[in-house]
């Protein structure tokens, strides 16, 4: 065999190995690709959750998702685009029925960009304004930062951007975005492939909120859910077709019978989000009067959450971190002038703890909490996890306490401030105990035989929320009668997170496939000193140009010197 047909040989096997590996690499066993890859970072932010991934493997229909985020962006902001086209490549390299394309809503005429953005606008995208600081100072750029998700004729809209916090730097917010991107994405397909809605009630029949106070989270849930009311009267036992209860500031007591359903509808794995207020106060209370004296709501249901494992203190939470209220202070004409000033009673709550529920959380505003115990031990085995809390600087008052406005007109004094953080919502999953074993009445008992449904000591496993806040579902209400966007602080003009935690506990609460897991994941920002890069700037860049220039050369001389000695003799 001579040299030429030797050689052919060898580039046509080369050829044929490179083909199949080329094959093998795009080949997929059990509609996954045989390729991987290996993620080595210390928060593994390349790793899909277990949640994520099994959706992705069950999906057999084509998920079709447009992002709107083509073009070119501040160098802050393309993290967030190449973050999402990595995120998609990762759902697409598990199931091939996810499909993408990148698309810039701005490019066209004049014409086609309003018509464009009119339709955008009727399916709730809107552009935003995001400033982001980089080491030539702070650009501004128009964008729409979402992506929606196509099934069918069905589609989901999906912003993936977080709101900007006023103090907190935009390459954080840019990082929290990045951290949310594989639930945002999991969670729009997921409900995309649901094939009806979970069941929603909110219970009346105790002075629970009225529809117009709780119009936006309704509306809100709605988009994915059935929402109606439960009178809690007109049923002998909470229906198991309803996926979860909201119990939205009772103000009356619950009948023992009420209590007896809401027992066994925990029992058989019914979810429940308690909102109550302890203490019976607003701020019309104190209008008006030189000092006003609170009382506790009577609502005959302190047993049955302690059963499960908390309690709600008779007290009055206050903290250095929170809204503002208006108070007159002085007549201008006829006219009097009012100022804002700091109102302690009104906590703005921020997350402590990564849970998927308040990850990435801005602040929610409660209006007049109370404290909340957590049982150190219940007789079946429970799990607490604290969700909000008020912050170091702050205390609480026990009742009686005498109350008015009269403390504001001074500077508030942080040396009263000084009890550690108190607990204003908790999280309760598990396998509870009824608070009705050994103590079932005939009646309770008569009535569960008349419709065949036995009688339940103890839970199948579930979970529950409490917070120590009836009006964290409160939309404020104009004048005319319409409706604000729930969390908006009308006198602050700032739209708190309320919204945001309800709606998050809602879906953790109904989570059956483990994508609220990816809530959880955290992004760590490592940022640059852009003060110390822009003074060094010049330095670095002639070390980057000059320094491998002069490593060529030294090689360069050093291999010459080596071969003249070598060959020299």
């Amino acid at each position: 065999m001579n040299r030429r047909t030797q050689t052919i040989i060898q580039l046509g096997l080369g050829l044929a190995v490179v083909l199949l590996l080329n094959i093998v690499a795009n080949s997929r066993m059990g509609g996954r690709p045989l390729y991987g890859a290996l993620d080595l970072t210390e928060e593994k932010r390349y790793t899909l959750t277990p949640g994520t991934e099994n959706l992705l493997e069950q999906q057999e229909d084509i998920i079709f998702v447009r992002v709107l985020l083509d073009g070119e962006f501040p160098a802050g902001f393309k993290r967030l685009q190449q973050a999402a086209r990595e995120m998609l490549e990762d759902f697409r390299s598990v199931s091939p029925y996810i499909e993408f394309e990148f698309y810039n809503p701005n490019e066209g005429t004049v014409d086609e960009i309003n018509q464009r953005r009119e339709l955008y606008q009727q399916e709730g995208i809107l552009p935003v304004n995001l400033r982001v600081k980089g080491v030539e100072g702070t650009s501004t750029t128009s964008i729409f930062p979402y992506a929606i998700f196509y099934k069918g004729e069905r589609s989901i809209p999906v912003n993936i951007l977080e709101n900007e916090v006023p103090g907190v730097p935009s390459d954080v917010v840019l990082n929290n975005a990045v951290a949310l991107l594989e639930y945002k994405f999991a969670n729009a397909i997921q409900k995309l492939n649901q094939s009806y809605k979970e069941v929603i009630a909110l219970t009346s029949g105790q002075g629970e909120l009225p529809p117009i106070a709780t119009a936006d989270l309704e509306k809100e849930l709605r988009n994915y859910y059935e929402v109606g009311r439960l009178e809690m009267d007109s049923v002998a036992v909470i229906p198991q077709e309803i996926s979860a209860l909201v119990i939205a500031k009772p103000t009356r007591p619950f009948s023992e019978k009420n209590k007896f359903k809401l027992d066994q509808y925990i029992m058989n794995g019914g979810k429940v989000m308690w909102l109550m207020d302890r203490v019976a106060v607003d701020l019309d209370s104190l209008q008006g009067r030189p000092e006003f004296y609170p009382s506790t709501y009577d609502l005959n249901i302190d047993d049955l959450l302690f059963r499960y494992g908390v309690r709600l203190n008779d007290d009055l939470v206050q903290d250095l971190r929170c809204s503002r209220i208006p108070l007159a202070t002085g007549v201008l004409g006829n006219a009097p002038q009012f100022d804002l000033f700091r109102y302690p009673y009104h906590v703005l709550a921020l997350p402590q703890t990564n849970h998927p529920v308040v990850k990435s959380l801005e602040a929610v505003n409660f209006i007049y909490p109370s404290s909340i115990d957590i049982s150190p031990r219940t007789k079946t085995p429970v799990d607490k996890t604290i969700l909000l809390m008020s912050s170091d600087a702050s205390r609480y008052q026990k009742l009686p306490v005498g109350m008015d406005f009269d403390f504001l007109r001074y500077e508030l004094d942080p040396s009263k401030f000084q009890r550690d953080s108190l607990v204003m919502a908790v999280l309760l999953e598990g396998t509870f105990p009824s608070m009705y074993e050994n103590r079932l009445s005939q009646d309770n008992l008569a009535v569960l035989q008349q419709i065949g449904v036995e009688f339940r000591k103890e839970s199948v496993p579930t979970a529950m929320i409490v917070v120590s806040d009836g009006d964290v579902a409160a939309n404020p209400v104009r004048p005319d009668g319409s409706v604000l966007p729930l969390g908006f602080n009308i006198y602050d003009k700032y739209q708190f997170s309320n919204k945001d935690f309800l709606i998050n506990s809602l879906e953790y609460l109904l989570d059956q496939g483990g994508i609220i897991q990816a809530r959880g994941k955290e992004v760590r920002l490592r940022m640059l000193n852009s003060e110390r890069a822009e003074a060094e700037a010049s330095f670095w860049r002639i070390l980057n140009i000059a320094l491998p220039v002069v490593l060529l050369l030294l090689f360069g001389l050093g291999y010459y010197f080596v071969r003249r000695r070598k060959y020299a003799g």
